[in-house]
């Protein structure tokens, strides 16, 4: 496992790669809720674009919470899977109900993800997406792209458990804006270098630290 120097290291090098994201809490967890539900199998344009015609449709949550699936279905049928999230996100706003979750700003962390995770289809990745970028609560959110690139710089070994490295990356971070941007260097290095097939090992600034990108370079020289 890793330590906190060693992962400092690694931020620092993404920080001077693709500069340092800064955390603005926007305080509207259930805007998060629904947006991350979204944001599953799709792309962030297909997101935003299913969510904006979402809000357009309908004026409040409650109104959603209350709508027919259909209707629900109708407005967000952009972001894919629109028949298994329109019934998802009318069963998390069901479980809400009038509460606007502003009690997790100030709540114990575990309490608050302990809730977040109770509500119907919400796991981990999505609970910290919540405290993390509504509060600023010091979570770390575990993606595809974060689980990718932590393993291959040996954050946790091969095959963790998602819930273990979210416990990994927590028990190292000691601020919400490490916790944030961290998550985000680590995305950004996913999606442009450390990709899931073909990494650009060779032009990664990691390489010398990485134990995979040391593997591959070995490789691709022999």
């Amino acid at each position: 496992m890793a330590d906190r120097r060693r992962l400092r290291a690694i931020r620092d090098r993404l920080r001077r790669e693709y500069g340092r994201p800064v955390l603005r809490p926007h305080r509207a967890p259930i805007d998060e809720l629904v947006l991350t539900v979204l944001s599953q199998n799709t792309n962030d344009r297909n997101r935003d674009v299913a969510y904006g015609r979402l809000r357009d449709r309908f004026s409040s949550w409650a109104q959603v919470r209350d709508a027919s699936v259909a209707e629900v279905e109708e407005a967000i049928r952009p972001g894919g899977l629109a028949p298994t999230k329109a019934v998802r996100i009318k069963q998390i706003l069901g479980a809400i109900g009038d509460d606007d979750l502003a009690w997790m700003e100030d709540a114990p962390l575990e309490e608050a993800r302990d809730y977040l995770t109770d509500l119907p289809g919400v796991g981990r990745k999505t609970a910290a997406c919540v405290l993390l970028f509504s509060y600023g609560r010091p979570e770390v959110p575990v993606d595809t792209h974060v689980y990718r690139v932590g393993t291959r710089l040996g954050l946790w070994p091969e095959r963790t458990p998602l819930e273990r490295a979210h416990d990994e990356l927590l028990r190292l971070v000691d601020s919400p804006e490490e916790a944030y941007e961290l998550h985000m260097l680590l995305i950004r290095h996913g999606r442009r270098t450390c990709t899931a097939r073909n990494p650009d090992c060779p032009a990664c600034p990691l390489r010398r630290m990485c134990p995979y990108g040391r593997r591959r370079l070995a490789e691709l020289r022999a």
